[in-house]
């Protein structure tokens, strides 16, 4: 599938407790879709997209855009228990953030901060 029908946004796709595999925008999990394939539920993602994209345009809003990411930056994939994986993302809904901030916030107010000394 072509990434740019994403705009740039990281997809994640699981298989739940149901036994359906579901795809989801990591930076905005509220746009989801489901399938009995991996690959039914990045083509059901698409066409959400789509549909979240022409409604944002519909009502005259601004469409999201995914978050640029400076050179210092990279993915970070971990595998967690499902139930753990739900809890922060209800937690990063109910605070307005997308899952990926919410932990990178979440990491870095548990990781010591490195000084570097300056020279001169």
């Amino acid at each position: 599938m072509n990434q740019d029908v994403f705009d740039g946004f990281n997809v994640n796709v699981f298989l739940d407790e149901d036994g359906d595999y579901l795809a989801h925008f990591v930076e905005m999990p509220n746009v989801s879709a489901f399938s009995d394939t991996p690959e039914g539920a990045l083509k059901e993602l698409a066409l959400a997209w789509k549909g979240v994209k022409e409604s944002y345009q519909r009502h005259h809003e601004p469409v999201p855009k995914a978050p640029t990411r400076s050179e210092d930056e990279a993915p970070f994939k971990v595998i967690i228990e499902a139930q753990l994986y739900h809890d922060l993302t209800d937690e990063a809904a109910k605070a307005g953030v997308s899952l990926y901030t919410l932990v990178a916030q979440k990491l870095k107010s548990t990781v010591p901060v490195v000084q570097k000394g300056v020279d001169g």
